[in-house]
């Protein structure tokens, strides 16, 4: 087994315990609360957040990519890491009966959980597929706008997985993320850390080579929407970020000075 497919293993069991309602990452507050908490604090409206069939949003983002978005009836959509399904079900709304929204994600227990949210709110124009995101299950040139939301970061290869974003778009098609980048390197104790990946640290890129491998992947008029330090309370929250903190044995001071190297960020790029 590769240093990737242990990171992978890792990183799906992490989720699979959110999934089965006994853990929390990335920003995940666990209870339904902490959940509507956070995704108000990260830029889900109300509305959007009571739009949703309940167990949809489990606090798992750092941002809102559909905020921006511009998303026109019949659109066909691809979610990469698609969860319980939160984002794509407030695309389905905006796509309309004629559009399509497709959620991959590589975690059984999250596609049943969100297969089942798909049943109960009625939406017949989301379909979710188990698979990997650096090796999308969709066709070449079928998408109109890839969205995610704090996942590209948890992949061992991000590059291969914009390489795979840029092949499913079809050209003029957009790619729209929210995520977790650094400012500046973490040090060695949290890049060793499995923990800290799964928490969505030590997997992170740098900012300039995470938009440097956008790029080299063939996409052009990259832009930053929206770039802002990730708070510090929502690191130190969930279950993940507290079991990081506890083992290093932190300092106040050192945790602070950790997390102004963490950033939240919102980019749009495009095909073609």
């Amino acid at each position: 087994m590769t240093d990737n497919d242990r990171t992978r293993d890792a990183v799906r069991e992490g989720y699979a315990e959110v999934a089965r309602g006994s853990g929390c990452c990335c920003s995940c507050g666990c209870a339904p609360s902490a959940a509507e908490t956070i995704a108000s604090g990260i830029g889900y409206s109300k509305e959007e957040i009571g739009a949703v069939p309940d167990g949809a949003n489990l606090g798992l983002g750092c941002g809102n990519p559909l905020a921006l978005a511009a998303l026109k009836e019949g659109d066909i959509v691809l979610d990469l890491g698609s969860g319980a399904g939160f984002d794509c079900f407030l695309a389905a709304r905006r796509v309309g009966p004629g559009g399509r929204v497709i959620g991959v994600d590589m975690t059984p227990e999250m596609l049943a959980k969100a297969r089942e949210n798909a049943r109960k709110g009625g939406f017949a124009n989301v379909e979710f597929r188990q698979g990997f995101i650096e090796e999308l299950p969709v066709d070449d040139a079928t998408v109109d706008l890839i969205i995610s939301n704090c996942v590209i970061n948890l992949s061992p290869d991000k590059p291969r997985v914009f390489r795979e974003a840029f092949r499913t778009l079809k050209a003029g098609g957009s790619l729209m993320v929210s995520d977790i980048v650094l400012r500046e390197p973490l040090p060695p104790e949290v890049l060793g850390s499995v923990q800290a990946y799964v928490g969505c640290l030590a997997g992170a890129m740098l900012r300039d080579d995470y938009l440097g491998a956008m790029a080299a992947a063939g996409f052009g008029s990259i832009q930053v929407l929206d770039e802002r330090p990730y708070p510090l309370d929502f690191i130190t929250s969930d279950a993940t970020g507290r079991a990081v903190v506890e083992k290093l044995r932190w300092s106040p001071e050192r945790l602070e000075s950790v997390a102004r190297a963490v950033l939240s960020i919102k980019v749009e790029a495009r095909k073609g």
